[in-house]
């Protein structure tokens, strides 16, 4: 690990980056055109003495994860982030892992997206990133571990993924969601990820054995579904994504059908800033929420 390089460029990359970047509201009183420390840590789900140990030399080795979600607060570039593992000692993550850490790109874009509820996914639609209206619609994924972290794994061996859309439209999105895994399985032929995923959707599940056997294949890019929210009640929502180039992540943005849904939707922000004053105070209304890194990390001794 070498300490005092990993300090410089932490503590660079923050003074490079301006808050409008990350969704903050800047001050005309602000001394620095870079992110404060404060804010590097409110971005990454640390405490700021922690931060400011990293900048001084002064922590022990970090884990990866706490890595991963300091590459996301402070916008890396893949090389950049590589480059952070690299100094703090550890490998970079492997091909498959590094579909874990949401593109440069789609944090950027969830940031400009504001109040609009969005999420970046991976290929087997693990929740890497939202901001935080899409937390508040769909909830907050850093409470799944293992294969739970996909929601084909959650929608065919826990009925409580279900509950959330009603009954008329279950089917059809379970269709979808075994059509879209066909069509990874295909591009990722071979991976141990996705085929020990579909093995054990196999052994777990008669619901899905019997969608896998009717081999639909279909990516899922436009679609209208159902949300029941159990703050405001039904949500009509148009779901549009946008794929990176290689098709390993996505951007899911969400939009109201309806002038019903539109209101709800407001009316769930409202709910959420008077249930998280702190997050309203920084300005955070699109404010991006790294998943995974929400409590101060453990550091090595």
């Amino acid at each position: 690990m070498e300490r005092e390089q990993l300090a410089d460029f932490l503590r660079r990359r923050r003074e490079a980056i301006r808050p409008a970047e990350v969704g903050l509201t800047g001050s005309p009183r602000r001394r620095t055109s870079g992110l404060r420390r404060e804010e590097v840590a409110m971005l990454a789900g640390m405490s700021v003495d922690y931060v400011v140990r990293l900048e001084q030399g002064r922590s022990s080795q970090p884990s990866t994860q706490l890595l991963g979600a300091l590459a996301r607060a402070l916008r890396l570039s893949d090389d950049e982030r590589d480059h952070l593992f690299h100094l703090a000692g550890h490998r970079p993550p492997p091909a498959d892992g590094v579909a874990r850490l949401a593109r440069a790109g789609l944090i950027r874009m969830l940031d400009l997206l504001g109040d609009t509820p969005a999420v970046v996914l991976s290929d087997l639609g693990e929740v890497l990133a939202q901001n935080r209206t899409a937390l508040l619609l769909t909830g907050d994924p850093a409470q799944f571990t293992g294969e739970r972290r996909y929601i084909a794994y959650r929608w065919f061996t826990d009925p409580a993924a279900r509950a959330f859309h009603p009954p008329e439209e279950q089917e059809h999105q379970a269709r979808q969601i075994v059509a879209d895994l066909r069509a990874v399985a295909g591009r990722r032929a071979g991976d141990p990820t996705v085929a020990g995923l579909v093995e054990r959707l196999l052994a777990e599940s008669a619901d899905f054995r019997r969608l896998w056997a009717e081999h639909e294949v279909a990516v899922r890019r436009a679609n209208r579904k159902t949300l029941l929210h159990p703050r405001v009640g039904r949500l009509v929502m148009d779901c549009e994504t946008l794929f990176t180039p290689d098709q390993g992540q996505q951007l899911l943005v969400f939009t109201p059908a309806d002038d019903e849904t539109r209101e709800r939707l407001e009316l769930l922000r409202v709910l959420g800033i008077e249930e998280f004053p702190t997050g309203d105070a920084q300005g955070s209304g699109g404010q991006v929420i790294a998943t995974g890194s929400r409590e101060e990390p453990r550091e090595r001794e």
